[in-house]
């Protein structure tokens, strides 16, 4: 799957690797900024499982 994506990728060795750290940074992001905020409200924090 990488090899593929690597492919896929245009240019030379550096500019492949400046584009995959970029897509990298930008598939963090908006996990950070959109995801897991919207994931949070579904999960409660204060309900706890265990008992004491």
């Amino acid at each position: 799957m990488y090899a593929a994506l690597w492919r896929a990728l245009p240019g030379p060795t550096w500019l492949r690797v400046i584009l995959a750290l970029l897509i990298v940074t930008a598939v963090l992001a908006a996990c950070l900024f959109f995801v897991f905020p919207w994931i949070n409200s579904f999960v409660s924090v204060t309900d706890v499982t265990v008992e004491r």
